[in-house]
């Protein structure tokens, strides 16, 4: 485009913004500014609510993770406590246990003992 035609194209762009400028002073005239600052007012609201969101999110994202630490920890110690009270159980067990092979020899030399 030659320049003349660039500012061809920006006068007629700069006069349909009119227009459309004066269109809207007619048709909301003084509730313009009105609607404007309504406009601005709830921004700022949604701005603020959706911060409030965001902070409680975190908030609760933080708790969630304090309280699944604590529950694995928790957990942890449970398993721990199960484990070595099942190793204290098989030990009494094995304490306990009499072998077969001993139990044999001591009823034989019991028997002999009898007999003699």
């Amino acid at each position: 485009m030659s320049k003349g035609n660039k500012e061809q194209s920006n006068q007629s762009q700069l006069e349909a913004n009119s227009k459309i400028d004066a269109i809207k002073q007619l048709i909301f005239g003084e509730n313009m500014a009105e609607y404007s600052q309504e406009f601005d007012t709830l921004k700022k609201e949604l701005e603020k609510r959706r911060q409030e969101l965001s902070d409680y999110i975190d908030d609760t994202r933080k708790e969630l993770m304090t309280a699944i630490d604590n529950l694995s920890t928790d957990v942890n110690i449970r398993i721990s406590d199960l484990e070595e009270s099942l190793n204290d159980k098989a030990t009494s067990l094995d304490e306990k246990k009499v072998d077969k092979s001993q139990l044999g020899n001591l009823l034989i030399k019991l028997g002999e003992s009898i007999k003699s």
